[in-house]
């Protein structure tokens, strides 16, 4: 039995050890998951003494490079809780910018398609947000898919989802959605070596990169979305670092208006906003 202060010491040096970027806030976060207690209760009560037995192997699994979202199975997106396994990408602060462009370009929209969707943490929040919705929810990975239908069910809007196992749109009948999103593989195959261990290591190499220069799936997307949008609808998706100029040269203008391609926070290009002429 050590006091919560000595733990988060001895926890930090050990992340900072193992080359754990903060790691004084993974190690607060490591321990209030594992005691059950938010930072504040850990900060007031530093001289508390816990048992570290199971705190010391999620430590061990977190030094190693396990993202800790994958160790405690959670990560927060647009607000609400989702869960997360290494069966799906760790939805991240650039997605939650696909759905607010969603959300501004069409709050009266009443059938969605995610490609790709993970987690679901794309089709669910639009989902909770735009109550009127319904959505087709495609993954190729069925596990995937598990997870996302999870996720729909804690958040109260699977009766509003279907979740079908798809590569791109090839499982679909001729269905016509008014607004299609995506968060899709984008890596390039030369910079997966260089991506953070976290990344590279732990998530699934099937939704970071579809290989060569990262644009396949991009590529399908602006091909074949049009069959299966309304009129006037939208496509809407997220791109990697450096992509701006390349997608936009696979738009045919004479079906495409490139209505917008979004910058993140970091003013990286980062979302693009297609409507079908």
């Amino acid at each position: 039995m050590k006091s919560i202060a000595e733990i988060l010491k001895e926890a930090t040096q050990t992340l900072e050890n193992a080359g754990v970027p903060e790691a004084r806030r993974e190690a607060g976060s490591l321990l209030s998951f594992v005691t059950g207690k938010d930072r504040t209760f850990l900060i007031a009560h530093a001289e508390d003494e816990v048992n570290d037995d199971r705190f010391r192997e999620l430590l061990e699994r977190r030094a190693a490079g396990e993202p800790l979202q994958y160790i405690t199975g959670t990560q927060d997106f647009f607000g609400r809780e989702f869960r997360v396994t290494h069966d799906v990408l760790i939805p991240r602060p650039e997605t939650e910018l696909l759905v607010e462009v969603a959300l501004e370009v069409n709050k009266t929209a009443s059938l969605i398609c995610d490609v790709g969707t993970g987690s679901g943490c794309i089709a669910v929040t639009l989902l909770c947000e735009l109550h009127h919705a319904r959505a087709l929810v495609l993954d190729k990975s069925p596990a995937a898919l598990e997870i996302a239908k999870f996720n729909a069910q804690q958040l109260a809007v699977a009766d509003r989802a279907e979740f079908v196992v798809s590569d791109c749109f090839d499982s679909l009948d001729l269905l016509e959605f008014d607004l299609i999103v995506s968060n899709p593989p984008y890596v390039s195959a030369s910079v997966l070596e260089g991506l953070q261990r976290e990344v590279r290591d732990h998530e699934p190499l099937i939704a970071l990169s579809p290989g060569l220069d990262g644009l396949s799936i991009i590529h399908r997307l602006i091909q074949e979305s049009p069959k299966f949008l309304k009129q006037n609808g939208h496509l809407i998706m997220e791109i990697g670092f450096g992509q701006g100029e390349a997608v936009r040269s696979l738009i045919n203008t004479n079906i495409w208006e490139l209505l917008e391609i979004r910058p993140d926070l970091q003013g990286i290009p980062r979302i693009v906003l297609l409507q079908k002429r």
